[in-house]
């Protein structure tokens, strides 16, 4: 996202042309806040009321990962395009529309009257978030120029960022308990008609001047090859790996992404430029990025059932039942910030995700009467704070030596590996869990203790693998990052998801 700003007339103040700030610029912030925090909670809260949404619309265990992966999937895979459209197009007009799109995706969703009608809106959910997300980051950085002012800004940005998974957890425990699982996508429709309200008087408008065209071959390519990967480990739960459907596939996602690098490595104007990520130590960062989001956004799913599935746990008490691990990100963020300036990127992301998997090893000791204060807590609270350990130097490490033309692109593609990273693996992890599931019965009499006993075991299956996805990570990050900490740039990457 770069290029000369300018902001349309009528805006006093809006951009860099009288460098004067923006008289109203702290209730837009509050307005862009509201539809960051309506953007951020929309990966959790569907958390807690898919056991819900699952048995009201038939969806089966195979396929209910779609319910998370399609919002992932088209949100991360569009999230680059979403931002040169942003500055190209006009910031706030973008961001309109985002806002607007997000909620009629949300309305469909609500409104679902088989599996696939959810899933496809929830898809447009993450097709509009990568609207909007890019286009609400670009609104701050014209809004607020001097630097302390920024910073604050940013501060506020940043804690609804990493807050908001707890605001979904707990919203969706409340919605789905005393409401209805489908409020929890309704509730994004008054919420957005409020911020679109307030933001076409309050937000001014910004857009980037130079060349406006845009690599949307590259971003269909991309999404493509993703979803048909993500399909064909769909497939090979309910087929098996050797299945011609499964194998055709997971080719078929392989040779679209390759195409997608042949495509950028030919573009004028790529939409993810390869020197981004051909440097030794952002390539090991967003590699390191994608495999952690994979063994921990397929966890959380499964934490989910467990506590309402296995342990008979309300949805509210399943959302209060997940904030550990929340509380365990605030806790090593926190820390991270501080230890990052003397320790270095490096170890902060090794030890992160050493603790993540020591975390996730620990859950697959539950059980069908697992305490929660003895093992479930402590091991949440691990889990977050190896999360937070990791991904604070990895929001800097995104940045070592970007050019500042290509910070916005850099930046966006840490948080497209992240939802890129958490589609493949929820998809892998379950299918891990399917197919555990379905061994674990063989040869044992039907009856309802052995069919706990079984998902049970296909949860343990599948913390076990997202436990070797995170030491996987932490073996990149090993091997690959050679950073040293005076190379770090000062302040943190914002994310936008």
């Amino acid at each position: 996202m770069s290029g000369t700003t300018s902001t349309a007339p009528g805006a006093p103040g809006a951009g860099t042309s009288t460098g004067a700030p923006h008289p109203r610029r702290w209730i837009a912030l509050a307005v862009i806040a509201v539809s960051q925090l309506m953007v951020v909670l929309d990966a959790t809260i569907v958390n807690i009321a898919l056991p819900q949404a699952q048995a009201d619309l038939g969806i089966t265990d195979a396929n209910r990962q779609w319910v998370i992966t399609a919002y992932t999937l088209a949100f991360g895979g569009l999230l680059l395009l979403g931002g040169r459209i942003a500055d190209y197009w006009g910031r706030k007009r973008t961001f309109i529309v985002g806002m607007v799109g997000f909620a009629l995706a949300s309305a469909l969703g609500g409104l679902a009257t088989s599996g696939e009608m959810l899933f496809a809106a929830r898809a447009l959910q993450g097709a509009f978030g990568a609207l909007l997300a890019p286009a609400a980051l670009a609104l701050l950085t014209v809004l607020f120029t001097e630097a302390t002012e920024r910073a604050k800004a940013f501060a506020v940005y940043g804690a609804i960022a990493g807050g908001g998974s707890a605001v979904g957890l707990l919203l969706g425990g409340v919605l789905t308990e005393y409401a209805d699982w489908r409020w929890c996508l309704l509730v994004n429709i008054p919420v957005a008609a409020i911020a679109i309200a307030f933001a076409i008087p309050l937000v001014p408008e910004s857009r980037a001047h130079g060349n406006t065209r845009y690599d949307v071959p590259g971003a269909v390519v991309v999404t493509a090859g993703l979803v048909s990967l993500v399909y064909g480990f769909t497939k090979a739960a309910e087929d098996g790996w050797d299945a011609t459907a499964t194998l055709g596939f997971i080719a078929a996602g392989v040779v679209l992404l390759a195409a997608f690098v042949v495509i950028e490595l030919r573009s004028n104007h790529p939409l993810l430029p390869l020197r981004i990520i051909l440097d030794r130590n952002r390539g090991g960062a967003y590699l390191a990025s994608t495999l952690i989001g994979a063994g921990l956004f397929g966890a959380f799913l499964f934490l989910t059932f467990y506590f309402q599935v296995v342990l008979q746990y309300k949805p509210l008490e399943a959302g209060l039942a997940s904030l550990p691990v929340t509380a365990g990100v605030l806790i090593a963020a926190g820390g991270a910030s501080q230890l990052m300036p003397k320790v270095g990127a490096k170890p902060l992301m090794v030890g992160g995700a050493v603790l993540a998997a020591v975390a996730m090893l620990t859950l697959t000791q539950i059980d069908v009467d697992t305490s929660f204060l003895t093992l479930l807590l402590p091991a949440q609270v691990v889990l977050g704070m190896g999360l937070g350990f990791t991904f604070v130097p990895l929001s800097s490490l995104a940045l070592v030596g970007v050019p500042e033309h290509d910070a916005g692109a850099a930046s966006a593609t840490l948080n497209a590996t992240q939802q890129i990273g958490g589609s493949l693996g929820t998809a892998l992890l379950n299918t891990f869990y399917t197919s555990a599931v379905a061994a674990y019965l063989v040869g044992r009499a039907p009856n309802p203790v052995t069919q706990v006993e079984a998902l049970v075991h296909g949860y343990r299956v599948a913390f076990a693998w997202g436990a070797a996805l995170i030491v996987l990570a932490g073996v990149v990050t090993l091997v690959l990052v050679k950073v040293r900490k005076e190379d770090i740039p000062a302040g943190n990457a914002v994310h936008m998801g």
